[in-house]
């Protein structure tokens, strides 16, 4: 079993920053795939970024050159930095990990281990 929690979301203004964190638990080795997903009210969960414990990334299109995600194996943290956010970007963050390294090549909600979710708020 993996825990997941996530942390950092809030409140920021068209323009803003928010760094995401997502600490996980619970098993021996680190995830060979953690990612990023967000889901806004009345759509389906969308992928925002995957990465390898390697270090190996994708990103979805809409947040290309805005987020970098990153983590921080020794201290089993997965983060994202988002930059220049804006209204479309509001919606609830999930952290999610797995252990089949195919789960990063593709940004599908197909992953074993979830969090609870951050909510980011995006206003104008």
């Amino acid at each position: 079993q993996v825990y997941l929690v996530e942390s950092g979301g809030g409140s920021v203004q068209t323009g803003g920053s928010l760094r995401l964190s997502c600490a996980h638990s619970g098993h021996t080795y680190s995830p060979d795939c953690m990612a990023w997903f967000r889901q806004a009210p009345g759509k389906e969960r969308e992928g925002v970024a995957t990465i390898l414990l390697g270090g190996g990334t994708v990103y979805a299109d809409f947040v290309k050159g805005r987020f970098t995600i990153s983590r921080d194996n020794a201290k089993n943290t997965l983060y994202l930095q988002m930059n220049w956010l804006n209204s479309e970007d509001s919606a609830m963050y999930y952290c999610a990990a797995d252990y089949r390294p195919k789960s990063c090549s593709a940004l599908k909600a197909e992953f074993t281990y979830w969090g609870q979710g951050t909510q980011v708020t995006v206003s104008s």
